[in-house]
């Protein structure tokens, strides 16, 4: 008989993907992570002992990473973070770490006000709840709450302690936070704030604090999440080059962009409690679902399950798809059929040249001919790099904002009747009213892993960054101008390369095969037929 291999078993990271790295320098201590932290200079030594011994919950593996390096101490005393930027998938165990961590700096550290913030108010008081029936659960605090130490009134929810400390919720909004004084502050699912408003009302009131701390904890954001997106960026830019807030930390389990949904490590890296409190099965239920499905339902995922920086809800091409068709190589060996086909973004700022042709295996390559960032430059270099290309066919869609274009596309002729434009041999074709088919047929080709190409940052950009316009049943790619950021040079924010992948795609895939070369057979021409 033959023995059948097990299964290998996943088990959630305990360790997250990207984080701030201790200051503290030395020999490994009992973190276990390989860190240099010891119970003298984190106060997560104290919480994890605080929640086995005293609570009789102990800490997951990844919430007594998070408590050891989000509780690492300065010299002085104070918590090295002053702001803790936690990102995690849902269902993890985010509240269950939050209420253990607030009856610890209530109970142990006599924290004067610890104050949590949620979206919706309701959560809140869910987190409230469950912190008060720990601590009137467990005899060694509960003996320190007074008779009157649970007050539950609409809005004032109010946990007292015999220390004179206090935890009390709030809604994130302008109020939430205003004319109090915050030891410790918690904003929960940082992803729901849209605007700077409720961070404005809070995070002040912790600035009288000398030693104060504010964790804020949510899986990953989407476009809307400014103020997460915001502290990410910063946190991130720290750990890259130490320059920038050095009390500003992260700790995020998150999977790699591009993953797949059902990529089982990834999973793993995103969801800690993988394997072990979350059940594989039901992700992987889900990540198939999502992943044949796609738009809104595989970006949820992605960004919430996988916790994916993805940068928008709707995206036109799937992610995995693309990032499955990285395959280095050149059009060198397909060159009798390559097409060309070229775009403008509608500010006018950037236009993409791109090309694409059928491989012997039935897919199609593309690649980037030219970028330009004015229509100036593009109508001098325009006809000599299509020249030098020599494609059977050029495309631009003359609806779009090419149409500036419409001039310089049209065929035009020398004195003696040679012409100039287009090169001999290449046709020019407008695309009018295929626009959705090129897009549409274009993002199935991707997520079918039928479109390869060299992993080029820009392309990646604009590719990455269209999202679907919905004409009916149909869709177009978007041409919205986001935040505008440098990749080799070169303006992102724009869809233009997008559109003229798709467009070279669709005309190398509808041109006919080019013309068979004629052989000489015995003196005599007959075409030259495959075997």
């Amino acid at each position: 008989m033959t023995a059948v291999a097990e299964p290998e078993l996943v088990l959630g990271s305990t360790t997250p993907r990207i984080f701030t790295p201790p200051l503290v320098t030395g020999p490994p201590g009992p973190c276990g992570c390989g860190c240099a932290l010891t119970p003298a200079t984190s106060y997560g030594f104290k919480v994890e002992r605080f929640a086995r011994d005293t609570l009789e919950r102990p800490l997951d593996p990844w919430q007594r990473f998070a408590a050891i390096h989000a509780g690492e101490l300065l010299p002085d005393g104070r918590p090295r973070f002053l702001q803790i930027l936690i990102i995690v998938a849902r269902q993890q165990g985010k509240t269950e770490l939050l209420v253990i961590l607030v009856l610890f700096w209530m109970f142990m550290e006599e924290r004067r006000l610890v104050l949590g913030t949620s979206t919706n108010l309701s959560y809140a008081v869910e987190s409230w709840e469950k912190a008060v029936e720990l601590a009137e659960g467990c005899d060694a605090l509960a003996e320190d709450i007074p008779a009157n130490g649970v007050r539950r009134t609409n809005g004032e929810n109010t946990l007292r302690t015999i220390y004179k400390t206090r935890y009390k919720i709030a809604a994130s909004n302008r109020k939430g936070g205003r004319s109090l004084t915050i030891d410790r502050l918690i904003l929960d699912e940082l992803r729901e704030h849209h605007d700077w408003t409720a961070w404005n009302a809070a995070v002040p009131a912790t600035n009288a604090v000398w030693d104060a701390q504010v964790y804020a904890i949510s899986n990953q954001g989407d476009h809307r999440s400014v103020v997460l997106k915001s502290l990410r960026k910063s946190a991130i830019e720290f750990i890259k080059t130490g320059e920038g807030d050095r009390r500003l930390g992260l700790l995020e389990w998150s999977a790699p962009e591009g993953s797949r949904p059902t990529d089982e490590r990834a999973l793993a890296m995103a969801n800690p409690n993988y394997g072990r409190r979350t059940d594989p099965d039901s992700l992987l239920g889900q990540a198939r679902r999502a992943q044949k499905n796609g738009g809104e339902e595989l970006t949820g995922f992605l960004t919430e399950i996988m916790c994916i920086d993805v940068p928008m809800m709707d995206p036109a091409i799937d992610a995995a798809g693309w990032a499955a068709g990285i395959e280095p190589g050149t059009l060198a060996d397909v060159r009798s059929r390559v097409a060309l086909c070229l775009d403008v973004s509608p500010d006018g700022q950037h236009a993409t040249l791109s090309a694409a042709a059928m491989l012997e295996d039935g897919r199609v390559r593309v690649e980037v001919v030219g970028t330009w960032r004015d229509l100036a430059s593009l109508r001098r270099d325009l006809p000599k790099e299509v020249a030098r290309v020599r494609p059977r066919k050029l495309g631009w869609f003359p609806n779009g904002p090419a149409a500036a274009l419409t001039a310089d596309m049209k065929a035009r002729q020398r004195e003696g009747d040679i012409a100039a434009w287009p090169p001999r041999g290449v046709e020019v074709d407008d695309l009018k009213s295929d626009t959705p088919a090129v897009c549409m047929g274009f993002a199935e080709l991707v997520k079918a892993g039928e479109v390869v190409h060299s992993d080029d940052p820009l392309l990646n950009a604009h590719i990455g960054g269209a999202e679907k316009l919905r004409r009916g049943d149909a869709w177009v790619f978007t041409r919205k101008n986001g935040t505008l950021a440098s990749v080799d040079d070169e303006v992102t924010g724009h869809v233009d390369g997008a559109y003229a992948t798709a467009g070279a795609v669709h005309l190398a895939r509808t041109m006919p095969p080019p013309p068979r070369k004629p052989v000489i057979l015995r003196g005599r021409r007959r075409e030259d037929t495959p075997n």
